[in-house]
């Protein structure tokens, strides 16, 4: 199990670097004097670069192995660490934007697939559901645990733009070797092989709409904490994006027991109910900063639990041969519901929308897609659906 764990700690650091700098582009934008916009298509770079690299990740893998994309990953984003401690201007951001958005599609696309066959690779009897939910866990949990991890260095400790980039580079060495050691779960081939099946389409719209209802508040809470709330504290952006995403893990934990059908009904009231107590907190004559964290966990929590519903739903189904393909699909729409919101708000705050009816604007619509999505994907299961992995 050895192997295994050093997967997960591979996956847990490429996924936390992702969202590493997110509390300390207030930084870049006071030193470089950057706009809203532009830190907006900082973060488009990233998203797109994230989706390109999922896309190509199952032909990737069919010719170097599911632990061969593992170490590109996690060498790419110590590659990305070392140009963006180096590189500070704006055109060293965006590569290093890039390159983290490479790394964390290869990584994403593999590691959930690579831990389920590992653990079966060491006790074939075995059920793959624990290997899954960590899979998941660790790719929600993980998003908040970078900027976290970046807002304290950055409150509490001098050059807070290099120093939380060279933490990641000791942690990619470390993961380096862990992963050298593992075993490969299959075997690179050098033709292509066929990928039949596709992404269900209920499964794809509620994963997209969770995680839009996700973006849209981890791409304005730093935004609101430092105007709206009034709390510019670099250490409590990153805590607050870590309650969100940890809140998602805590959720899929939660309902290991629960029905399918029941997981996805409390994951959409969760998210509907905390659009609309971040609407209400913002816009409250005196904003209230416990309803903004209230309600970014219980948007946290209802992204976390359709993310390991749908997950359950399409790799139960699924072939070993189109795993990693069906992971991918899934997703790339995770990413572009965590890309949207932030872009589309971007653009809005960069026209002179307010921050307060921006994301009302937004909460309206990512609420009626989080409810037509659910309705669409509780109305195609049974009532005697199995059980939520």
């Amino acid at each position: 199990m050895s192997a295994f764990w050093a997967v997960a700690f591979a996956f847990l650091i490429v996924m936390a670097f992702a969202t590493l700098p997110s509390p300390l582009y207030g930084l870049y934008r006071e030193r470089d004097h950057l706009s809203a916009f532009t830190i907006t298509i900082v973060y488009a770079i990233w998203a797109a670069s994230t989706i390109a690299a999922l896309i190509a990740v199952p032909y990737i893998v069919e010719r170097i192995g599911r632990r061969g994309v593992m170490l590109a990953a996690v060498a790419t984003m110590m590659v990305a660490a070392g140009e963006l401690a180096a590189w500070k201007a704006l055109p060293g951001l965006l590569l290093g934007r890039l390159l983290t958005g490479i790394s964390v599609g290869l990584a994403a696309g593999t590691a959930i697939t690579y831990l389920i066959e590992l653990r079966l690779r060491a006790d074939p009897n075995a059920s793959p559901v624990v290997a899954r939910t960590i899979g998941t866990s660790v790719n929600v949990g993980a998003l908040g645990i970078g900027p976290l991890v970046a807002g304290c260095l950055a409150a509490w400790v001098s050059r807070p733009l290099t120093l939380p980039y060279l933490v990641w580079i000791a942690l990619g060495a470390v993961a380096l070797v862990g992963l050298a050691a593992a075993p490969e779960t299959a075997a690179p081939t050098t033709s292509r092989a066929p990928f039949p099946v596709r992404l269900p389409v209920a499964a794809g719209a509620a994963t997209l709409a969770a995680f839009a209802a996700n973006g849209l508040f981890a791409g304005l809470s730093g935004l609101f904490l430092a105007t709206t709330l009034h709390r510019p504290s670099h250490a409590l952006a990153g805590a607050t994006l870590f309650v969100v995403f940890s809140a998602g893990v805590v959720s899929q934990l939660a309902t290991a027991g629960l029905r399918a059908s029941r997981v996805f009904a409390l994951g959409t009231i969760s998210m509907l109910v905390g659009l609309v107590l971040l609407v209400t907190a913002v816009r409250l004559s005196t904003p209230s900063l416990a309803l903004f964290l209230i309600s970014g966990a219980l948007i946290g929590a209802g992204a976390g639990a359709v993310f390991k519903g749908t997950t359950g739903l399409v790799l139960d189904g699924t072939a070993p041969e189109n795993r990693v393909a069906m992971t991918a699909e899934l997703l790339i729409a995770l990413f572009v519901g965590l890309s949207v919101p932030v872009v589309g708000a971007g653009v809005a705050l960069d026209q002179g929308a307010s921050a307060p009816n921006t994301v009302l604007g937004f909460a309206i619509l990512v609420g009626l897609g989080v409810a037509a999505a659910g309705w669409g994907l509780l109305g195609r299961r049974p009532k005697s659906s199995p059980q939520a992995a």
